[in-house]
């Protein structure tokens, strides 16, 4: 599906699905952002699958850019902001494949960037008033720990650090085009933008259980995933920021 003319679209947006061996969710993904965001350009990433995962996104109408190795979600959402940002989208939306992030959701966080109250919008599972699937026991430990390193780190409060469920600015997708985390992305992304003078809001946001195949974190790899993660922080912070937008980053639970 091609971008959309600026003459035919004042704001233009852009659904980026970093995918790798999503051939059996993506039909029903895709379904979902026809259903509730016909206004939207739909692009998968296919991150090196084994599987017919691009072959099924160009069956169902979709871009897609193949990479030739599995580079990891990090490498795939930067892949997919640089689609963006080349093409002059106004907007993008990261999204999952895996059908765990619900396509009318997207208006909420949406709308904070599209009206100007922040520069990047993320969906949380975690604020007061978040309702659906709040992923396992395990892993909200590991999100709770990330939530008190994260927040401390940038001097604000955020409850869902690990959630790919994003919206952009225009402003945002360039300088995550150039200068994206491949590590841990979500995780490092916060505080990338954060000391940079990015403002960053969290939106309560409803979600589901993955709706086919396996997460690619095995609950063996947990603990030195996590430790592997606050090492990633730690540089993360130690490094100079790029941009001196502002002082510090406004981080706002909404």
């Amino acid at each position: 599906m091609p971008a959309a003319d600026s003459s035919d679209r004042l704001r233009s947006l852009l659904v980026v699905i970093p995918a790798y061996n999503e051939e059996q969710a993506l039909p029903g993904t895709v379904a979902d952002l026809r259903r509730n965001r016909p206004d939207a350009d739909v692009l998968i990433i296919d991150d090196g699958s084994a599987d017919r995962t691009s072959e099924v996104a160009r069956k169902l109408g979709c871009s897609v850019v193949t990479l030739p190795a599995n580079l990891g979600i990090g490498g795939a959402v930067q892949t997919g902001l640089m689609y963006a940002h080349e093409r002059g989208y106004d907007f993008a939306v990261q999204f999952d494949a895996d059908g765990q992030h619900v396509a009318a959701e997207i208006e909420k966080i949406l709308s904070i960037v599209r009206d100007g109250h922040s520069d990047v919008a993320i969906g949380s599972r975690f604020l007061s008033n978040a309702s659906g699937f709040k992923s396992t026991a395990a892993r909200r430990c590991g999100i709770r720990i990330f939530q008190l390193i994260i927040s401390a780190a940038i001097g604000r409060k955020i409850t869902d650090s690990t959630s790919g469920f994003r919206a952009y600015n225009r402003e945002a997708i360039q300088f995550l085009a150039v200068d994206y985390p491949c590590d841990y992305p979500e995780v490092e992304a916060v505080v990338i933008l954060a000391k940079n003078g990015f403002r960053i809001k969290e939106v309560a946001v409803e979600m589901r259980e993955r709706q086919a195949g396996r997460s690619s974190i095995r609950p063996l790899h947990s603990v030195y995933y996590m430790i592997k993660v606050m090492l990633a922080i730690l540089m993360t912070v130690l490094r100079p920021p790029k941009l001196r937008r502002a002082e510090s980053a406004e981080v706002v639970s909404r």
